[in-house]
């Protein structure tokens, strides 16, 4: 079943130096199988792109059970999140685009490019006909690509044990594995990860990851803390009521569960999920 209409591929292009941005933008945009073409100068802000943070369509075409777009061309050698480490978060989507690597590194490189999931590879300088053969068989793939199952959120990552979350520190980009957070904490429209190696800050509301992660372990014990509940080592009662503890010794921590959340919590203690934390 083909998931690709009449009016052409919405693409990503991703490339921190600015002419070859605008090289490969115009090469794609100069195909007639492309409709629209979306630009980032680095994957941090590639993600939040394909998050939907700054397009409605993307964000429809999530719910609609679709990927964010139907390519991503990217160039491997970027600062903060490399290429090769945008691949390994695109895998992770319920439903990932199309990847191509638009590069200047060695052919040795390609190797690593497939192995990360990359549709075709494309060496610098470029060509028109190297890029139009690319986009013809991001056209293949789409067209043999159904729909997944839409939601009733957008979810663009499925809920794995290996879905990572990208997070800016002092200009770099580090990737943290939802296996290594222990809680997590309500900032306004930020969440704070907390993991045994320190905390890391995102952009994303405690709301949508306690949807996102709800089949992953991590229940809501309060309006500000998610905790991943195989972590949760006791219940006890304080002078405010209700407190669970996390970990055990000199790595326990001890958090506030609100009134309206204890019943649902103690019925997870006692009948914990089927499902086994990761």
């Amino acid at each position: 079943m083909s998931t690709h209409d009449n009016a052409g591929l919405l693409v990503l292009a991703v490339d921190d130096e600015a002419p070859g941005l605008s090289e490969i933008k115009f090469l794609l945009e100069s195909s007639p199988h492309i409709r629209r073409v979306l630009t980032a100068f680095d994957a941090a802000e590639a993600l939040r792109i394909l998050r939907g943070d700054y397009d409605e369509e993307v964000m429809q075409r999530s719910k609609d059970g679709r990927p964010p777009v139907d390519a991503v061309f990217a160039d491997i050698n970027m600062p903060g999140l490399s290429g090769t480490d945008l691949a390994r978060v695109l895998n992770a989507f319920r439903a990932p685009p199309a990847l191509v690597f638009v590069t200047g590194v060695e052919h040795s490189e390609a190797v690593v490019a497939f192995e990360v999931g990359a549709l075709d590879f494309v060496t610098k300088p470029i060509n028109d006909d190297r890029v139009n053969k690319a986009i013809a068989r991001v056209v293949d793939r789409v067209n043999q690509t159904p729909a997944v199952a839409p939601e009733s959120q957008p979810a663009y990552v499925e809920p794995t044990d290996e879905e990572v979350i990208p997070v800016e520190l002092g200009g770099t980009i580090k990737l943290v594995p939802r296996a290594t957070v222990r809680f997590v904490e309500a900032q306004g429209d930020y969440a704070r990860l907390h993991t045994a190696e320190g905390s890391h800050l995102v952009r994303i509301p405690l709301a949508q990851l306690e949807e996102r992660w709800a089949n992953a372990g991590f229940v809501r014990i309060h309006r500000s803390y998610l905790v991943a509940l195989p972590l949760v080592s006791e219940l006890r009662m304080t002078s405010n009521g209700y407190a669970v503890v996390i970990g055990s010794g000199a790595d326990a921590k001890e958090l506030p569960v609100s009134r309206r959340h204890t019943r649902e919590l103690k019925e997870r203690i006692v009948r914990p999920p089927k499902s086994s934390w990761g």
